[in-house]
C-alpha cells in the first residue's frame, strides 16, 4: 500500500502532524514505539500549554492520542530502523522487519536521554540508575539520591524528588549552575538539596543496587564518595535520528537542519518536526506547532 505520508514518532509533533494530515485528506501512517516520549517521561504538572491551567504530561498525551484516533489514520506500534528513498518514493523499514512506502515522510521521533558514560552506569540501569525522574521517584522514598546535571532539567528533577527522597545532591561538571531563578528558589525551599559544582564523575558503585557515587573535584583533584541509593541522569537528550542518516544534514548536536518555513530537510519530501530539529526552544507547544507546519508543507509538496 502506498501512503501519502508516513509520520515517525508519537509525541506532540507527530500526533499533531497526523491530525493535520488527515484533515487534508492525506492517506497517512503514524509509526511509533509508544505515545508521549519526553512528555510522559519528564513532564509532571504542565502549566504552560494553552487551554490547560494545570495538567499532567500523561493526561495531556492521552488527550492528544484520543484526538488523533478520532480520525482515519493508520497507526503502527513499532520502531523505524531505517528510512530510504528510491526515486520519488520513501521506504520505511521497522525493527519488526515491516516495510511501508510513502510519497512523503515527517521525522518526529524526539530525543533519547544522554548517558554519563562512566563505569557502573549501564550495570545499574533499573537498579538505582534512572533517566526518568517522574517514573522512578516513588521508588526512592526516604532515600538519598544524586541528580547529575545542574541545568533546569536537573533542578526540576530535584523538585520532583522532594516529596520522596530524604536527601538530594545535584552534581554539575561546570563551575556554576545555569538555572532559571524560579527553579533555584524552588530547590532552596526544599531544604534538602545540596549543590556540588566542578565535579568529574568517576564511577557508580554498588552490589545488587547502587550504593555510592565517586567523583573528583576539579579544584583539588581529591576523590570524593557520596553514599547514595539512586542516580538520576539529567544531562540532556540526544535526537533519535540514526535511522535517517544520509538523507539529512545535522548540526554539532546531531539535530536535523530544516528550512525554517516548511521544515523540509535537504531531501525533497522529507520533513522533520519537534525535538529532532535545530532550535533553542524545546517546548510542547513549539513541537506541536512544527508538526502542524510540517504536515501542511507535506500536503503542499504533494499538490505540486
Amino acid at each position: 500500500m502506498m501512503y501519502d505520508l508516513i509520520i515517525v514518532g508519537g509525541g506532540p509533533a507527530g500526533i499533531t502532524a497526523g491530525i493535520y494530515a488527515v484533515r487534508q485528506k492525506m492517506n497517512a501512517l503514524l509509526i511509533t514505539k509508544d505515545f508521549g516520549g519526553q512528555l510522559v517521561r519528564k513532564a509532571g504538572l504542565i502549566e504552560n500549554y494553552p487551554g490547560f491551567e494545570g495538567i499532567s504530561g500523561l493526561d495531556l498525551i492521552q488527550k492528544f492520542e484520543k484526538h488523533l484516533r478520532k480520525f482515519s489514520i493508520d497507526i503502527k506500534l513499532d520502531q523505524v530502523a531505517k528510512i530510504e528513498k528510491r526515486g520519488n518514493i520513501f521506504l520505511a523499514l521497522t525493527q519488526s522487519k515491516d516495510k511501508r512506502e510513502s510519497k512523503t515522510v515527517i521525522i518526529a521521533s524526539g530525543a533519547d536521554p544522554r548517558q554519563l558514560e562512566v563505569p557502573g552506569e549501564k550495570e545499574f540501569i533499573g537498579k538505582g540508575v534512572s533517566y526518568c525522574t517522574l517514573c522512578d521517584a516513588p521508588l526512592f522514598s526516604n532515600k538519598t539520591v544524586a541528580v547529575i546535571g545542574g541545568g533546569n532539567s536537573g533542578f526540576e528533577a530535584a523538585i520532583a524528588l522532594d516529596k520522596w527522597a530524604k536527601k538530594i545532591y545535584i552534581l554539575e561538571t561546570g563551575p556554576e549552575v545555569r538555572v532559571e531563578k524560579e527553579n533555584q528558589e524552588a530547590v532552596k525551599k526544599t531544604g534538602k538539596v545540596e549543590v556540588i559544582t566542578s565535579v568529574i564523575l568517576k564511577r557508580i558503585e554498588g552490589e545488587k543496587f547502587v550504593k555510592a557515587l565517586l567523583y573528583k573535584t576539579r579544584k583539588t583533584g581529591k576523590e570524593m564518595t557520596l553514599a547514595i541509593d539512586g542516580v538520576f541522569v539529567e544531562i540532556g537528550y540526544q535526537p533519535a535520528t540514526s535511522f535517517v542518516k544520509g538523507l539529512v544534514d545535522f548540526n554539532e548536536r546531531d539535530e536535523i537542519k530544516v528550512d525554517s518555513e516548511t521544515f523540509q530537510t535537504k531531501t525533497p519530501g522529507l520533513f522533520a518536526a519537534g525535538d529532532v530539529n535545530i532550535g533553542k526552544y524545546k517546548q510542547i507547544v513549539t513541537a506541536a506547532g512544527e508538526g502542524a507546519k510540517a504536515a501542511l508543507a507535506a500536503y503542499d509538496y504533494l499538490r505540486k
